[in-house]
């Protein structure tokens, strides 16, 4: 049976204070949750029944790599293992169980049932199912006019089955894109954003970040220009917000961010990590870093979360939704209610992709507070893996499955409750495998 959570506005309060911040509304949902509006959002609020969220029949997929962290152009063995629950049952061991996925990358996008990306042999998309612990492949889409490379590319569902793909071209002078209707893959259209580089740049960022805002339909494109190559590139200081229609891909504005910063993850558009979101209000929501200093004084970078207003279409100044950070924001995942699961960096404690120095927390968005993720009173360990999401968050089932790669122990996922904040052990996974990724995919 499915279950169906609807999100309601049901009482008003005026005046009340939380924090530092004043909030004159609050809604009790239809779950008994309590969300709190500021005073600068109120205007925003609808109240109208939100998309119901559905809970359908699903599993977990879950991807190890042998001999090193796997993302950002990896070489080593990617495994994948399909999982029916994470709460309970049998030690996680990839021995002859799970499949190899390297004609494919552990970079894809995921919706429904099927994968999407483009694979190793860069000359068309993809639609695959990992069935019965194998890679298969559904439909495929060769090129036809804009070509794209494995991992290097960003992407935007506009409703349930069209997919916008984006990326710099070959040449890194512009900006490409293509529509897909993922029911047979077909291209509904390609073409190349009006967008050109500016005086004194060589290229745009390889990927950017891309995401749709349904109450406009309005594509928000996130990119910068570039002068040189690899680590040694200068980059622009600010980045570039240009706002696209999406039904004409025509750019509408082009906006620079008022902060000095750029976007995370620019390089793999969220093929392997998340970094943009909305909260139930409308708002957009980016994470960011730039470079900074620690309190002692010693360089990091600053991981940010920035937001556009519903209805506006630049970075709001006023707001950083992940102050005070020690490091490098890498993954953000809005779990509703103005919670929010954060993967980020203590760039003191080591800035490799290996370092143990990744950990959880679980932000305010509303409030601006940070809590790092503990269990039986015990902040949970440090984790290696820079370039891994090994979390899910099953909005419907009111979960979030956190999945952590410490020094000290085995692999093992652990199981946060969204609605109490209470959290529980989940199963183990057997050590000699680096833990890079949890998805969760549809029967």
């Amino acid at each position: 049976m499915k279950r169906i959570l609807l999100t309601i506005a049901a009482t008003m309060m005026l005046g009340l204070s939380v924090s530092a911040q004043t909030y004159n509304m609050v809604i009790t949902k239809a779950d008994g949750t309590i969300q709190m509006i500021p005073a600068d959002q109120v205007s925003q609020v609808s109240f109208f029944a939100e998309e119901p969220i559905v809970d359908v029949p699903h599993h977990f997929d879950v991807a190890v790599s042998v001999g090193e962290h796997g993302g950002m152009n990896s070489k080593n063995v990617f495994l994948n293992l399909s999982v029916a629950d994470l709460e309970k049952g049998a030690t996680i061991d990839f021995k002859n169980a799970g499949g190899e996925i390297n004609d494919y990358t552990i970079e894809t996008i995921t919706k429904g049932k099927y994968y999407y990306q483009v694979p190793a042999s860069a000359d068309r998309f993809v639609k695959l199912q990992f069935k019965n612990n194998q890679m298969e492949v559904v439909q495929a889409q060769p090129f036809v006019e804009n070509t794209y490379s494995p991992r290097s590319y960003t992407h935007a569902w506009t409703s349930d089955n069209n997919l916008v793909i984006m990326a710099a071209n070959g040449d890194k002078n512009a900006i490409v894109w293509t529509k897909l209707n993922t029911d047979d893959m077909t291209i509904i259209a390609e073409g190349t954003l009006s967008t050109k580089l500016a005086d004194g740049w060589e290229g745009f960022t390889t990927s950017g970040i891309l995401t749709y805002r349904a109450s406009d339909n309005k594509l928000f494109y996130f990119y910068y220009n570039k002068k040189g190559s690899g680590r040694s590139a200068k980059k622009e200081s600010k980045f570039h917000v240009a706002v696209i229609d999406a039904e004409t891909m025509n750019v509408e504005q082009d906006n620079i961010c008022p902060i000095e910063s750029e976007m995370a993850g620019s390089a793999y558009g969220e093929l392997l990590q998340q970094t943009v979101f909305f909260d139930e209000l409308g708002t957009l929501y980016l994470v960011t870093f730039s470079d900074g200093t620690n309190a002692e004084g010693k360089a990091i970078e600053k991981g940010k979360l920035f937001r556009i207003k519903k209805g506006e279409y630049n970075i709001d100044p006023t707001y950083n939704g992940f102050a005070d950070s020690d490091g490098k924001l890498l993954t953000t995942q809005y779990m509703g209610n103005g919670k929010l699961l954060t993967y980020s960096r203590n760039d003191d404690k080591g800035t490799k992709i290996a370092s143990y120095s990744h950990y959880y927390s679980i932000v305010d968005i509303f409030a601006g507070t940070r809590t790092r993720l503990s269990f039986d009173g015990t902040e949970i360990p440090y984790s290696s893996g820079r370039f891994s999401q090994r979390s899910a968050v099953d909005r419907a089932a009111g979960k979030a499955y956190i999945g952590v790669n410490t020094e000290s122990a085995a692999p093992c996922i652990y199981i946060y409750d969204i609605k109490t904040g209470e959290i529980k052990k989940g199963v183990d996974m057997v050590e000699g495998y680096y833990f890079d990724q949890i998805r969760i995919v549809e029967d």
